[in-house]
């Protein structure tokens, strides 16, 4: 996907770098092609759908089945909340942006969309962290599974990773919208990231971008610190195991977890190890817009609780009778 600069764009963009007054920046997404935008809407409006729809049908699920009561489940509800939420920053602005000529957002619109998005963000990562732990505590301590994730462990564990979360991101956006801003207001992306809002600071941003990548490597490794030691002790107990049957349903009710987190952690390590690759805008995509749809998909594809329980919920919903 090529960003193109046309005429009109090009001149607006001239006009905004003259404009060093104005509090707004321009987002130039992908593409200024008519048609091409058209094409991508009609994509990324499909997989907002897909996604809202998706995670909420886990949420409805989840809370109509007494059986998917467990802390997995619990946690799981609250990755599809999240879910919903972190997509909302970016897609429906980025619909917006595909249909109208006027690419701008304001400097405190920007400040919030770039809040939200590292607060769910982060969020995600200690969540999966704390479903990492279930699944330790499930398949490591059996006997002890119920007293170790009583309700008041789950809601502190998920409360935790949302004010982990909160306090994070308005470190982070205090940090770089307290920076000056002058020269050219233009974002090259779809999204206020921190990457490219960085590149408008007037000033050498060396250390800052420095200081953020190190902040969001700590961010990130923590709670994948805590995901690896959990994930070494699972499989060493899945091999002790002396029954296929035992290996494989233990490892089942892990395995879509694990796929959600190379999926996350995979493409978010990438942007950070590698900050100045041409390749970010894609990146920032695809955990930020293809993440979310796989999710649901994955847990109800790959979970044969969850896919027993959607069958269940469609069979009260259209044939009640029975």
């Amino acid at each position: 996907i090529l960003v193109a600069h046309n005429h009109s764009v090009s001149q607006f963009i001239s006009e905004m770098k003259n404009d060093t007054s104005m509090a707004k920046f321009v987002l130039l997404g992908f593409s200024n092609h008519p048609d091409t935008n058209l094409i991508l809407f009609v994509v990324f409006l499909c997989i907002y759908i897909i996604t809202v729809l998706g995670n909420v049908l886990i949420i409805i699920v989840i809370n109509v089945n007494p059986t998917l009561h467990t802390p997995m489940y619990f946690f799981l509800r609250n990755l599809s909340f999240l879910e919903v939420c972190y997509t909302s920053v970016t897609l429906p602005k980025m619909l917006a942006n595909l249909l109208s000529e006027d690419k701008t957002i304001s400097f405190a619109g920007c400040a919030v969309q770039m809040y939200f998005f590292l607060f769910f963000a982060v969020t995600e990562c200690f969540l999966l962290a704390s479903m990492a732990y279930d699944r330790y505590s499930a398949i490591c301590n059996p006997l002890r599974y119920t007293a170790i994730m009583d309700k008041r462990v789950c809601i502190q564990l998920a409360m935790s990773s949302w004010i982990c979360g909160i306090l994070v991101a308005l470190g982070h956006t205090t940090f770089v919208f307290t920076l000056p801003f002058c020269g050219s207001h233009v974002i090259n992306h779809f999204f206020c990231e921190i990457q490219p809002v960085l590149k408008l600071v007037c000033r050498d941003t060396y250390w800052n971008e420095i200081q953020i990548i190190v902040a969001a490597a700590f961010v990130l490794m923590m709670p994948f610190m805590l995901i690896l030691v959990s994930y070494i002790c699972i499989i060493s107990t899945i091999l002790k195991m002396q029954s296929a049957e035992g290996r494989r349903r233990a490892f089942s009710t892990c395995s879509s977890h694990l796929i959600v987190v190379t999926l996350f952690y995979g493409t978010a390590l990438i942007m950070y190890v590698r900050p100045k690759s041409n390749v970010n805008k894609l990146l920032s995509l695809f955990y930020s817009v293809v993440t979310p749809i796989l999710n649901p998909i994955i847990y109800s594809l790959r979970n044969k609780e969850v896919k027993d329980a959607l069958r269940k919920t469609g069979m009260k919903v259209f044939h009640p009778q029975k």
